[in-house]
């Protein structure tokens, strides 16, 4: 009962916030200018905010684990292969591909990652190698398949893919923050305290906006493709590769972050990255909606699951 409790209060949050981004929009309190705005202050500044500072402020000279991170970057590129190829066979209308390939395989790492694992343990110095793991492939791999499924595709898509993923904010907030902890560099407090700030408007802007795009008819016109790409993210993915990482002695904070990884909820950073790139953005919000609403049931019965089995 007490997890069931604890992910209703990690994941209905996230919802409600989305809930109220919705209310908002059809009240005319915002609109699509305030959408498109927030949507490319989110995707340039205040999601590699949040990335620089988790990874910056970890100790990886200390904490890192090879193992570990491989394994995470490793399942999720063979994720991504395979929802892509699956995609490709199964999915009828091609112009919905990229946005149900990135809503299926793409978590919540960061965002609900860090903040689920404290929750457990006190501490998340494991959640920031995992973002280390996951989140550049994440992103890597989103940046590639939007491209090449993309609307405007013209026929340019590897030197096309090959800029988007040079100029990403996502993947270079992310190096820049492997660096800035290697090098052990301290920032004046005034800089600490600005990013921080910004920092914190990332999920709830993400969430609002989220909301306020959200089309409820379409929505439904797409909801059998949108369990699909539920039940890929929250059930299939940890199903298959949870207990690979038990088999390879990963357990505690480890494994909890790696069910994150696998089983989270499609990130808010999906829709950005759909919108900034001309995909699917009703089947992304779609995803992203829905799979915050479930995994309060999914990611209580998987704990519950490891729990049991004594290994978190």
């Amino acid at each position: 009962m007490n997890n069931f409790i604890f992910s209703i209060n990690a994941t209905l949050p996230i919802f409600l916030v989305i809930v109220l981004g919705y209310i908002l929009k059809i009240r005319g309190k915002v609109n699509d200018n305030f959408c498109s705005v927030s949507n490319d202050i989110n995707y340039k500044l205040t999601l590699p905010a949040l990335l620089f500072i988790d990874i910056s402020s970890t100790n990886i000279k200390e904490c890192f684990d090879t193992k570990y991170v491989l394994y995470c970057a490793i399942v999720t590129t063979i994720c991504f292969i395979s929802i892509w190829g699956l995609a490709k066979i199964f999915v009828k209308d091609k112009t919905e591909t990229g946005a149900f390939v990135q809503g299926s395989f793409r978590g919540s790492a960061a965002v609900l990652g860090v903040a689920f694992i404290q929750n457990m343990y006190g501490t998340a110095s494991m959640a920031p190698l995992m973002i280390i793991g996951a989140v550049p492939v994440y992103n890597i791999c989103s940046v590639i398949v939007l491209t090449f499924e993309g609307k405007n595709n013209d026929g340019k898509n590897i030197k096309k893919a090959l800029i988007n993923i040079c100029k990403n904010p996502i993947i270079l907030s992310i190096i820049a923050g492997i660096a800035v902890s290697l090098l052990e560099i301290d920032f004046p407090v005034i800089i600490d305290k600005t990013l921080e700030s910004v920092a914190k408007l990332a999920t709830p802007l993400a969430l609002l906006v989220i909301g306020a795009g959200f089309e409820g008819r379409k929505a439904i016109a797409k909801i059998r493709i949108t369990l699909a790409g539920c039940l890929i993210k929250l059930v299939i993915q940890p199903a298959i590769f949870l207990p690979a990482a038990i088999v390879l002695g990963f357990e505690g904070e480890k494994l909890i972050s790696i069910l994150i990884m696998l089983g989270a909820p499609a990130t808010a950073s999906c829709y950005i990255m759909a919108k900034a790139m001309n995909n699917d953005t009703v089947l992304t919000s779609s995803i992203v909606v829905m799979s915050t609403l479930l995994s309060a049931v999914t990611l209580t019965l998987w704990i519950f699951l490891l729990k049991s089995l004594g290994v978190c």
